[in-house]
């Protein structure tokens, strides 16, 4: 069954950008830097950990954004 904007975890969230060449740049808090070229361009994602909730859905647009990773790749991940 394809992904929701709704049902991101942070957990999901890292997998998807490790499994796409993305690495840890460093953390301020609780706030996850990840870096990565994607379609030959340099990204930096933040992602939010708040434990096991699911990240808001205004904030997993940011983050899909961030990356350029096409919003089909995230939701027919997993």
């Amino acid at each position: 069954m394809p992904r929701q904007i709704f049902n991101w975890t942070f957990s999901d969230v890292v997998r998807l950008l490790k499994d796409n060449h993305f690495s840890l740049n460093h953390v301020e808090g609780s706030h996850y830097f990840y870096v990565g070229n994607y379609n030959k361009k340099f990204r930096q994602v933040c992602v939010p950990f708040h434990g096991v909730k699911a990240l808001d859905p205004k904030t997993m647009k940011g983050i899909i954004n961030q990356s350029g990773i096409p919003k089909e790749k995230w939701f027919n991940a997993g």
